[in-house]
């Protein structure tokens, strides 16, 4: 069940309809939005059936919610929701583009990536400081002069900056210097991470876990959102099957799929699901046409040097043939280029 509060309703509002479910037996999770709070809430069938709060003032709507997953599935809110990320829109009207380093190495690297990314039409900066490999002797990331890095070059081109996070203890250092942070493949179940990002009040990029089925996907952004943050997009980044020709195989059903079933805006990751640069084009044409809202893809200005997936980042040609694209295809699926912000 989940209860829309009014909007004119207050905390001491909100604090009478916990109050309310707790007395049934339920237990109440509280979800405020920039528009309105809403109230997640959960129980048995006969704990639902005897909440009765249609009649409060403060309540402007109760809604029976059947998925498993309550705050992030299209029950909850019907449509795709658009999610701000520093000024900029990720949802149904525009296709927007996260690009840059996979990850920061330089100063100069890291500033070179990003401008060609922005020239390229990214509204978003990407670039890993903290960097899960599988192999630990490979780099596994600057840390905290990498975050530093990233917000500099942020500032500089002006793209609010996407990064990673990997640590529950990390979270507010990194929401500290980025705009958005990302919950990779890895740790797309790591539960305590996600409550820890999802009351840290800033936007998430949960990307789908290797073999995960939609349903984990959106449990494991239910642990998001149940902490007060539906600032949420999915990125869909290919999953593990039988076939060894490509680093990943795109799931480009997940995209209309995770459309029917949840409301949360969904992009795709080409650059990872194909680890190859050749590829990176076709598929983020793929993912456009199925009707992502957007790409996150890997840019580096010498890519035969870079420390992290140079094999995959996209320069050059590459990058020009990406521009060309994302001039001409979002407006055939009714969509604008998620524009950069000023300078």
């Amino acid at each position: 069940m989940v209860i829309v509060m009014a909007p004119a309703g207050g905390d001491s509002d909100v604090a009478e309809v916990i109050a309310h479910v707790e007395a049934a037996g339920g237990e109440a999770f509280v979800s405020r939005g920039v528009n309105r709070t809403i109230v997640g809430v959960v129980g048995d069938e006969r704990v639902l059936a005897s909440i009765d709060l249609g009649q409060l003032p403060s309540v402007a709507e109760v809604v029976r919610i059947t998925s498993p997953y309550k705050l992030v599935s299209q029950e909850h809110h019907a449509g795709t929701s658009t999610v701000m990320v520093g000024g900029v829109p990720i949802g149904p009207d525009t296709v927007t583009l996260i690009a840059g380093p996979c990850a920061v190495e330089t100063p100069e690297q890291t500033l070179a990536a990003a401008r060609m990314a922005r020239e390229a039409g990214a509204a978003l900066l990407r670039g890993g400081a903290y960097k899960p490999r599988t192999s630990p002797y490979a780099f596994q990331g600057l840390g905290l002069a990498g975050l530093r890095i990233l917000a500099e070059v942020s500032a500089e081109v002006g793209m609010p900056a996407v990064t990673e996070v990997v640590d529950a203890a990390d979270v507010d250092v990194v929401a500290e210097h980025a705009a958005m942070l990302q919950v990779g493949a890895r740790n797309m179940q790591n539960f305590t991470l996600l409550q820890a990002v999802g009351g840290v009040g800033r936007p998430v990029l949960l990307k789908r876990g290797l073999t995960a089925t939609y349903e984990e996907w959106l449990m494991a952004a239910e642990y998001i959102a149940q902490r007060g943050n539906l600032d949420i997009v999915l990125c869909e980044r290919g999953i593990r099957t039988y076939e060894t020709a490509t680093r990943n195989t795109l799931d480009v059903a997940a995209v209309p799929m995770i459309r029917a079933m949840s409301h949360l805006p969904i992009i795709v990751d080409p650059s990872h699901a194909a680890g190859r640069r050749d590829l990176v084009l076709p598929l983020a044409r793929a993912g456009i046409a199925a009707g992502a809202d957007g790409l996150i893809v890997d840019v580096h200005a010498h890519p035969e040097a870079a420390l992290v997936d140079g094999a995959q980042a996209l320069v050059g040609e590459s990058l020009a043939e990406l521009a060309a694209v994302l001039q001409t295809m979002p407006a055939l699926m009714g969509r604008t280029l998620a524009a950069p912000l000023p300078a």
